[in-house]
């Protein structure tokens, strides 16, 4: 009941926020511009379920739990799916929407994703300024998973890895998140040993997860000294069973110093089976558990699992390092979307294990809040809140892209003295409505699919 609850306030905190500060956006510059603002939908769409009305604008929750929405007098354009207004008062002229300059609705309508983007900056810039920028390992091989893909590509703890499909002297972040988009797919790598540069051929293991592939690269930096802390626990593998609880820090493993996360791999992999004394620090007290390894497929797993991101080496930076973290950062998801949606249309990926739709989401959601927390959820909450900016700006009508578009359709019209008609208004919405609904009913089915695995 307990992980219930969890996982449904991590939904609501995630998509809450990422959707009401898209909102928060057009209800402020409607504001700043005088526009009177009718409702202010913060949980749900359509009839009003409760609220308090302050000054004009009723501050409600709403029926269907899908979004939130602001609605403006004298804007019309999603009628059906907010709530009318009771009210017959009176509303001046000079506040209703309608009959604003265009150039103040196009900023009304980009005030949405403009937050998103606000937002998806201050949770990168905000962490950085906190607890400092993750170190970015220099490409050297610390651990190679045995029998994986490193391994079989002849890859050796110690080698620096010079290039990586093509690209010189690259990033070890630059080269996981390439890999994460080509499984099974041969790829040149070259490393640097002993002085010889080695240029070999890697082919990344296809990992999946909630039904969605991705590359792994089956090795991991040499990051050198780092605290193992465990992030939450396989309870069918034998570390819970044993007592071991998430928060222990693992100082030693018979006798062996822990020094980072690879160390620990290599320790349960050696071992095989046979018994693991665990120094364990717990807040502070000084704990010994025994446990041992299973067997999996080709792993041994004592059944821990660290959550890198939180645990990774930071380097403290001051206003000017954090933002250039944090736009770093935004752009990567970027990058990495356009390339994986790039894909999707040369046919080298396939949709359904590229696009998510709510039930998807959700999953990644609840999947990272037991993983590595609230605290964990932020990146995620910067990843949704980017992603929701940018495919609000497309010029689909009934999102603020296609709202815009309607406003420049609208300017050039007038030069010729002609208006766009209350019918073609209409038929855009119905257009608009429809590409939105397909788009939700696809990525639904995606979902639904990935479930039930076909």
């Amino acid at each position: 009941m307990l992980d219930v609850l969890i996982a449904i306030l991590a939904i609501i905190f995630v998509l809450g926020v990422a959707i009401n500060i898209h909102e928060f956006g057009h209800f402020i510059i409607a504001k700043i511009f005088g526009m009177r603002v009718e409702a202010y939908s913060f949980f749900g769409l359509g009839p009003r379920l409760f609220g308090v009305k302050i000054g004009h604008t009723d501050y409600r929750v709403s029926a269907i739990p899908l979004g939130a929405y602001v609605k403006l007098y004298g804007d019309e354009s999603n009628s059906g799916l907010e709530a009318a207004d009771e009210t017959s008062e009176p509303v001046p002229e000079s506040e209703l929407y309608e009959l604003r300059p265009r150039w103040q609705k196009f900023f009304v309508m980009l005030g949405g994703p403009f937050m998103n983007f606000v937002l998806a900056l201050a949770i990168p810039l905000g962490i950085a300024l906190w607890l400092g920028v993750p170190a970015n390992p220099a490409p050297i091989v610390g651990f190679v998973k045995p029998d994986g893909a490193a391994a079989h590509a002849g890859i050796q703890a110690g080698d620096r890895i010079v290039a990586f499909q093509g690209e010189e002297n690259p990033s070890w972040t630059r080269i996981e998140d390439d890999a994460l988009l080509i499984p099974e797919r041969a790829v040149p790598i070259s490393v640097e040993r002993e002085g010889k540069r080695l240029d070999l051929t890697i082919t990344p293991t296809k990992l999946t997860q909630s039904g969605q592939s991705a590359g792994v690269l089956d090795m991991d930096p040499d990051t050198g000294t780092e605290p193992v802390v465990v992030s939450s626990l396989d309870e069918s593998l034998p570390a819970a069973k044993d007592g071991v609880q998430p928060g222990d820090w693992i100082k030693a493993v018979n006798g062996v110093n822990i020094t980072n996360i690879r160390k620990m791999q290599s320790v349960v992999t050696d071992s095989k089976g046979e018994p693991l004394a665990l120094s364990i620090d717990r807040k502070g007290e000084k704990l010994t558990i025994t446990t041992h390894a299973e067997q999996e497929s080709d792993r041994w797993l004592i059944g821990i699992r660290f959550d890198p991101s939180l645990l990774a080496k930071r380097d403290k930076v001051g206003l000017g390092g954090a933002a250039a973290f944090a736009l770093d950062q935004n752009l990567r998801i970027l990058r990495l979307t356009g390339v994986a949606l790039g894909q999707v249309g040369t046919g080298e990926r396939s949709a359904r294990d590229t696009l998510s739709g709510p039930i998807g989401i959700g999953q990644a959601i609840v999947n990272q809040v037991f993983a590595a927390g609230f605290f964990g959820l932020l990146p995620l909450l910067m990843a949704i809140s980017l992603t929701l900016g940018v495919m609000n700006l497309l010029p689909i009508p009934m999102l603020d892209g296609g709202q815009i578009m309607v406003l420049g359709i609208e300017k050039v019209l007038s030069w010729f003295g002609k208006t766009l008609s209350l019918v073609a208004r209409e038929r855009i919405q119905l257009t608009g409505l429809g590409i939105v609904l397909l788009l939700m009913l696809t990525t639904v089915f995606f979902d639904v699919s990935r479930l039930l695995g076909k």
